[in-house]
């Protein structure tokens, strides 16, 4: 559906640098990282909106290039909506038809669609000023819809939402995508948005991209340091691996690590990731198939409200996360003596 070819972009400070990956057609996919990683200016790029230095992009098979923005069949909302103040709702939904040829009939049935779609028909007469946070973001959804684009761009266009405003939208973005079978490019950081809306994500840094896959993948094996350190896996060690009696280990020097995953090499140094929600905590010995299992002492409890983060010393550091109730239910405390206990599956390594 877009495919992106070694995209080079050149600005003053800032580069994108061979820029390389595919979306599938129909499908949701979110660009992941941090502020100034180039995220906007990749969407600008597919979108015609900045000059390439080097590269290619195809949308549906059709090479875009050097197309002007109006001949890609892209549509695209800002994190800031980027309405017209002096326009009402329905003029600003409408605006895109000057520059897309649509039949009228189509063009009224999408319009109406549209407007039960995102309920703005009470909306309609109303200038932007007047709107909320959450009825900014439907009309420029709509209107970016309104053309028809065969892809919709969305540059953070969650951010600067209360939560429950962000819920919202975050649910119709979902049914939109359900709906219209457009394919949609998101950018965002937030990880909540990554999980309940995306099928596949690629996360950026520096103008480079790092890493593309499935969302789970990205999360529970990221293949570099940065991405494991992004993606807040926060048990990130490193090892030496080596062979012993048909079973594969990893040594830090402090504890020895089993894991499952096919090694090509013994005695290599690697890094591991051991996500804190595959980690099992227990007050006794827990006789089961999972085959890493320490006795730690709890150096730092972080609750988040719905989770909790128990921090142990196992000879390294390693970070648990229960729920709250589990929480409440075992008492834990600081200087609390605990197993720590994950299967070998749970272990992922980059090198």
């Amino acid at each position: 559906m877009i495919r992106i070819e070694d995209l080079c972009v050149d600005f003053p400070g800032f580069c994108l640098r061979e820029i390389s990956f595919s979306l599938k057609k129909g499908e949701f996919f979110v660009l992941l990282g941090p502020t100034g990683a180039g995220k906007t200016l990749l969407l600008e790029a597919i979108a015609g909106l900045i000059p390439i230095k080097k590269g290619k992009i195809y949308i549906d098979g059709v090479d875009v290039t050097n197309l002007p923005p109006e001949a890609r069949g892209v549509g695209i909302v800002y994190q800031d909506c980027a309405l017209f103040p002096h326009l009402t709702v329905l003029e600003n939904i409408k605006y895109g038809l000057h520059f897309h040829k649509i039949e009228r009939k189509e063009a009224e049935e999408r319009l109406n669609w549209l407007l039960d779609q995102l309920r703005l028909r009470p909306l309609i007469k109303r200038l932007p000023v007047n709107l909320s946070g959450g009825e900014l973001k439907r009309v420029a959804l709509a209107r970016a819809l309104m053309v028809n684009p065969s892809v919709l761009l969305l540059d953070e266009p969650l951010s600067a939402l209360d939560p429950n405003f962000r819920e919202e939208i975050r649910g119709e973005l979902k049914k939109l995508h359900q709906d219209t079978g457009v394919t949609f490019l998101l950018v965002t950081h937030n990880f909540t948005d990554v999980l309940s809306l995306a099928s596949r994500a690629a996360v950026i840094n520096e103008g480079k991209i790092e890493q593309v896959g499935e969302v789970k993948d990205v999360f529970q094996r990221p293949r570099s340091h940065f991405v494991a350190n992004f993606v807040q896996a926060r048990n990130i060690l490193c090892g030496h691996l080596f062979n012993k009696n048909g079973h594969r280990y990893i040594d830090t020097g402090k504890i020895r690590v089993e894991l499952a995953e096919d090694v090509a090499k013994a005695k290599e140094r690697v890094y591991f990731v051991v996500r804190p929600e595959d980690i099992i905590l227990s007050r006794a010995p827990v006789y089961s198939s999972a085959r890493n299992c320490y006795l730690g002492k709890v150096t730092k409890i972080v609750n988040r409200g719905a989770v909790v983060y128990i921090v142990t010393d196992i000879g390294e550091e390693m970070t648990a996360m229960i729920t709250k109730a589990s929480f409440e239910e075992m008492n834990v405390k600081e200087g609390d003596s605990l197993y720590l206990i994950f299967k070998a599956s749970a272990v992922h390594l980059f090198y």
